[in-house]
């Protein structure tokens, strides 16, 4: 047999690997010293052996380190099943309160989102209400054109005009504050067409902002919806270790509650702003409309004022030239009466004349003044004087025919002149007035 020499076991303690706690180092070994022996008993054998005492000792100790791991697993086990139940319960809490929350955290995401799609679409049909509203001022401003092509062809047509009928008359102070109303309303056609156009901006901005949010919203409901889905059965579950840590730049509750409140009061303003721009459309509209209305038929009314004045003057006119026409004939025959009656007297006058010539002839003594001699000379005067009244009558009378004559030129040229600006007014400006838009047109439908 071999002489190996035994040497002590080394301590395992399991518990220890059990808990996990790093194994120590064993104690060096340090061979025992054999006791001696006497004589033949240990001849042969090997001399380290253990004695009773340290086989008894060594036994008891085993049986004391077994009790005592044995003692402290039953602790540890107790330990385990109270901590087990413990943390599963509040696990089971903890996570009950989770899914509670993530619950509540979907309506409130729900409601806001609701919020959010209700005032996209009062804004869709706000900005496509005022779409609308700028379709119709456009075409109210392109009906204007119209009017205004009316008016400024009613001025440049009475410009032709005759003689004294240019006239600025009430009818082109009628048109020229037509014209002057025309391009106020076109102005301010214009002016109210680009707030609506600056509110339809403003609106589509809002809206766009309105659907980013609810798109975020719509994405943090679907993950949320998702999370609260999840339970300790699910199988798309899975360990993310980072997921726990602290995500920078995040919103906390109520910066993103204000953040929707504030997009929110932003769509009500541009509503309440839309509201009241409609409104105010609408205003202008139906007032540029009665306005214009009411100075067309302010122009009409002059225009038919002063056709019905044109009319009376000539026939006034027309009345005139037919005395005028009558004096003429009646002064003609009176100059013909008159020259008559001086070519009456030629022949008295030769008499006379030619009686006193023969008489002068008389010699001597028989050239008397007598009765004859002085009836005779009163003859010749009387029918000179005649002659010159005569004369006289013919020349006032001529001098009348002709101032007769003139007047009928004159009146005869009132009545063309009178005649002509009927026409304008009646057949190029009142017959053009006809095409003035309507008031549906006005307004822009």
């Amino acid at each position: 047999m071999c002489s190996d020499v035994l040497v002590s076991r080394p301590h395992y303690d399991s518990r220890a690997v059990a808990q996990g706690v790093p194994e120590k180092d064993p104690p060096v070994a340090v061979p025992e010293v054999p006791q001696p022996s006497s004589g033949s008993a240990t001849a042969g054998y090997r001399s380290a052996k253990y004695i009773p005492t340290e086989w008894f000792s060594s036994y008891q100790t085993l049986l004391q380190q077994a009790s005592t791991s044995c003692h402290a697993a039953t602790n540890i086990q107790r330990e385990s099943r109270t901590l087990n139940q413990d943390t599963e319960g509040a696990t089971f809490k903890i996570q009950a309160e989770g899914t509670r929350l993530l619950g509540e955290r979907l309506q409130e995401i729900h409601y806001w989102k609701s919020e959010l799609q209700r005032h996209i679409e009062l804004l869709l049909s706000d900005t496509e209400s005022l779409v609308a509203l700028k379709t119709r001022l456009e075409k109210a401003l392109d009906a204007t054109e119209i009017p205004y092509a009316i008016a400024t062809d009613n001025l440049n047509c009475r410009a032709r005009r005759l003689g004294p009928d240019l006239v600025r008359d009430t009818v082109e102070e009628e048109l020229l504050k037509e014209v002057d109303l025309i391009r106020s309303v076109q102005a301010l056609l214009k002016r109210t067409t680009a707030q609506v156009v600056s509110q339809i901006k403003s609106n589509r901005e809002a809206k766009q902002t309105l659907e980013m949010d609810w798109s975020d919203k719509y994405q943090a409901y679907y993950f949320d919806d998702h999370s609260g889905r999840h339970s300790n059965m699910s199988s798309d579950t899975q360990h993310h270790p980072s997921s726990a840590a602290m995500q920078e730049q995040v919103s906390s509750h109520p910066s993103w509650t204000k953040f929707t409140q504030d997009n929110l009061s932003k769509a009500m303003q541009e509503e309440e702003a839309t509201n009241s721009l409609r409104v105010l459309v609408e205003q202008v509209l139906q007032d540029t409309t009665e306005d214009l209305r009411i100075q067309c038929s302010s122009v009409d009314r002059a225009f038919s004022q002063r056709c019905v004045e044109l009319n009376e003057a000539k026939t006034w006119l027309n009345m005139q030239l037919t005395q005028i026409l009558e004096q003429i004939g009646a002064q003609e025959k009176n100059i013909v009466a008159l020259q008559q009656a001086i070519h009456n007297k030629e022949a008295p006058l030769r008499v006379a004349e030619s009686r006193l010539y023969l008489r002068s002839l008389r010699p001597n003594m028989e050239l008397c003044r007598d009765e004859p001699q002085l009836s005779l000379e009163g003859e010749v005067k009387q029918i000179d004087g005649t002659l010159a009244s005569l004369n006289r009558e013919l020349s006032k009378a001529r001098e009348s025919l002709s101032h007769l004559e003139e007047s009928r030129m004159a009146v005869e040229k009132d009545i063309n002149c009178k005649t002509h600006s009927l026409f304008i007014e009646r057949e190029k400006c009142m017959t053009h007035r006809k095409r003035y838009p309507t008031s549906s047109a006005l307004s822009g439908y």
